[in-house]
C-alpha cells in the first residue's frame, strides 16, 4: 500500500481526515507518519486544536494496523478501544504524528490470536511532532475483528 493509496482510503472512508487535510507522508510496516496543516485544525489561541492532535495520532495508529494487516493479507475491521494522549507543548504550525507498535514482539501473538478467535487486541504508540520536535505522546489499544466476529 502506497502513501497515496492510504491517503485516498482515509479520505474516502474517514471523512474527518479529509476535513483535517491529512497527508500520508510514510506508510510502511514499521511506522506510519501523517501530517496536517494548521489552518483547518486551529483553535482560538491560533495553535493546533487538541482534538485535531489527538485525531491525527489515532489516525496514524489505526493506519499502521491497517497497513500491516493489508500487507499480511488479513481482512479485519479495526476499532479503537481506549487511548491516552499527553500534550507536552502547544503547536503553532503544521504538525505530524508517527505511529509504531508499542511492542514489536506482540505482533506474532496478535496475529495468532486473531486467526484462532477472530479478534485480537494490540497497543500502538504515536509521537505528535511539531517540526520534528516532540509535542505529545499517544498510546491506544485497538481491536481487530474478523468479519464473522461481533
Amino acid at each position: 500500500m502506497t502513501p497515496l493509496d492510504l491517503e485516498a482510503y482515509l479520505h474516502a472512508h474517514i471523512p474527518l481526515s479529509a476535513a483535517m487535510q491529512v497527508h500520508v507522508d510514510e506508510a510502511i510496516d514499521e511506522h506510519v507518519r501523517l501530517s496536517a496543516p494548521l489552518a483547518p485544525n486551529i483553535n482560538h489561541r491560533e495553535t493546533v486544536f487538541g482534538g485535531s492532535a489527538s485525531a491525527l495520532s489515532i489516525l496514524a495508529a489505526w493506519s499502521l494496523l491497517h497497513v500491516r494487516l493489508t500487507h499480511a493479507g488479513v481482512p479485519a475491521r479495526l476499532v479503537i478501544q481506549s487511548n491516552r494522549m499527553e500534550y507536552l507543548k502547544p503547536v503553532a504550525g503544521a504538525f505530524s504524528s508517527r505511529s509504531t507498535l508499542a511492542d514489536m514482539g506482540q505482533w506474532p501473538s496478535f496475529l495468532r490470536l486473531f486467526h484462532r478467535r477472530g479478534r485480537a487486541r494490540i497497543v500502538v504508540a504515536a509521537e505528535l511532532l511539531d517540526d520534528g520536535e516532540l509535542a505529545g505522546r499517544f498510546e491506544g489499544e485497538f481491536v481487530a475483528l474478523g468479519y464473522g466476529a461481533d
